[in-house]
């Protein structure tokens, strides 16, 4: 408040220079100084990821904010921040629950805590405010039941190494779906944060098997029928498979393990929008962005805040299948061993494909 004050006596140049730190600490100030910005650029945040074309059009309809989205890996959004600095094309990113302590540590966020903090648990949130995750995910299969036949598709882990067909996952280097994919499968085989091995010599055999396909499993590689059975989110899977053809694919939860981890906003230390990013971030965080985020499949953090639409709680899997699934137990492990997932990745298991 000191700076508030300073700021109004030198001057209303000066003033100006605080108007984001106002907007803190009052939504009507943040909404209007959000409305002057009039542009959101997101990055990692596309329209079929856990409904964010929901968020985007609510966001334009209600405030006048113009959207662009360039995705991107967790990995590459954080990079980006740290590259382009003060001539940032991004103000906010969604990344890996992994990525929000990386990225804070790298000095390329700004903090902003929503209207609905307290309700946020605690281990999903930075104190001050820099990262937070609004929804969850479970390492889930999407399984394309017109490719692989009805005695072969996998309910577990154990079973992807008796199968006939292959298996995507996607860049274990780059992107936290598929490195939390590497983790489901090792807690499968007693692994746990601090080592992941077991689930890279799941992977290592399937190479070795000339089973492990490398494409990413997005919509499009589905639709085109390159994914055979893919490791994805369960609100990945499950939108896919609404998007594309809901008879032709199968979505499950791994029943001997899985793990449960979530996805954080990340805004941009430089952004030349924060105040539209962080009334982004506050809309998210509301009881219609939570909505929004769940009619995508993803479970939202304030869920027991919240009474979900009985047509949006059908959108997501029976309760039961989530009985295996644990969430992170070590952060700190998880965060280290992320880091060198990359390279064990590409020693133990890309090598073996050559």
């Amino acid at each position: 408040m000191k700076q508030f004050f300073m700021a109004s006596l030198l001057g209303a140049s000066i003033a100006l220079c605080t108007s984001a730190m106002a907007a803190d600490t009052d939504l009507k100030t943040l909404e209007d100084a959000a409305r002057k910005e009039g542009v959101i650029n997101s990055v990692g945040m596309p329209d079929a990821w856990a409904n964010w074309k929901g968020t985007w059009n609510d966001l334009t309809q209600k405030y006048g904010l113009k959207h662009s989205d360039t995705d991107m890996s967790s990995a590459q959004e954080i990079a980006k921040f740290e590259a382009e600095k003060d001539n940032a094309s991004a103000d906010i990113g969604d990344v890996g629950a992994a990525f929000g302590p990386i990225a804070l540590a790298k000095g390329v966020t700004q903090p902003y805590k929503p209207s609905t903090w307290e309700q946020i648990p605690t281990w999903a949130k930075d104190q001050d405010g820099h990262w937070a995750l609004a929804y969850t995910g479970t390492i889930a299969f999407i399984i394309n039941k017109d490719l692989v036949k009805e005695e072969d598709r996998p309910k577990t882990w154990h079973d992807l190494e008796r199968g006939k067909y292959k298996v995507a996952i996607g860049d274990v280097g780059t992107a936290a779906q598929a490195a939390n994919g590497v983790l489901a499968a090792a807690i499968a085989y007693k692994g746990d944060e601090s080592n992941v091995q077991p689930g890279l010599e799941l992977f290592t055999k399937l190479a070795q098997q000339k089973r492990l396909s490398l494409a990413n499993p997005t919509i499009q590689t589905l639709e085109k029928g390159e994914v055979e059975v893919g490791v994805v989110w369960d609100f990945n899977g499950l939108s896919y498979r609404e998007q594309i053809d809901p008879k032709r694919f199968e979505v499950l939860i791994p029943s001997d393990g899985s793990i449960t981890s979530g996805y954080t906003t990340l805004i941009n230390k430089y952004a030349k929008h924060p105040n539209a990013a962080k009334l982004t971030r506050e809309y998210i965080f509301s009881d219609a962005g939570q909505i929004n985020l769940a009619n995508g499949h993803a479970r939202p953090i304030r869920a027991e805040h919240l009474k979900l639409p009985a047509e949006v709680q059908a959108k997501l899997l029976p309760n039961e299948q989530y009985a295996p699934a644990q969430p992170i137990k070590n952060a700190d492990a998880w965060e280290s061993t992320s880091k060198e997932l990359p390279r064990k990745w590409q020693e133990q298991v890309i090598l073996e494909m050559e």
